[in-house]
């Protein structure tokens, strides 16, 4: 029987390479508010909040500005957008495995809950999932991953000893720990933790068969 029977999943950069969808809505953005971002849009600003990206895109905290870019940016990757997004190789079959093998598997990600549920069934994965928390899943959007975590946790009654978080950044890792959660790190994806970002007690897995292997040994 596999050692954690819940498994909680960052999205972006773990399951689904989605940069090439968001970076060209970021874009489209940018170019529809006739404003010149502040620094490159490329895969390094993925995988924060939509607001907390566009302030640093933008350089600016200004309000009226985050929103307009941010309708920009949401009427884009919404509406057809999002459909560019794939899955890493491996990923589907990996999925299909684990909820076979009776595993309980959910997401708690950064992206918000309406692109998320779209792209679920973009590429037909909603049946895998038992569970899916986005930061604005909620009337009082949650304001962290860590947060979010522990609401899904308490939500569903998920015991700690039994759930294991996955994910591709140091800020997922960070969030699994302040739940008392272990984390696994892909290293597939574009949020990949350097060495200096690492923590002894983390795992990493190079390929979803990997992961697959960590996430059924007994």
């Amino acid at each position: 029987m596999a050692r954690y029977q819940h498994i909680l999943f960052d999205l972006d950069g773990t399951l689904i390479d989605s940069a090439p969808a968001i970076l060209a809505s970021f874009r489209e953005a940018f170019a529809q508010a006739g404003i010149a971002p502040a620094c490159a849009i490329d895969d390094s600003i993925i995988g924060p909040p939509l607001t907390e990206t566009l302030q640093h895109l933008a350089g600016s905290r200004d309000p009226a500005l985050i929103a307009r870019l941010a309708e920009a940016f949401k009427a884009s990757y919404d509406t057809g957008g999002y459909q560019a997004t794939s899955a890493y190789e491996g990923v589907g079959a990996m999925l299909a495995g684990l909820a076979a093998a009776g595993l309980t598997l959910s997401i708690a990600t950064n992206k918000r809950i309406h692109p998320t549920r779209l792209i679920l069934d973009h590429l037909g994965w909603r049946e895998h999932f038992a569970h899916v928390y986005a930061l604005d899943l909620f009337p009082t959007r949650l304001p962290d991953k860590a947060a979010m975590i522990g609401r899904l946790l308490a939500d569903q009654a998920i015991p700690r000893d039994a759930a294991i978080y996955i994910g591709d950044r140091s800020e997922d890792g960070e969030s699994a720990d302040a739940n008392g959660l272990p984390f696994i790190a892909v290293t597939w994806g574009y949020g990949s933790l350097t060495p200096a970002e690492m923590r002894e007690e983390w795992q990493t897995a190079p390929r979803p068969e990997r992961l697959s292997e960590l996430l059924l040994a007994g």
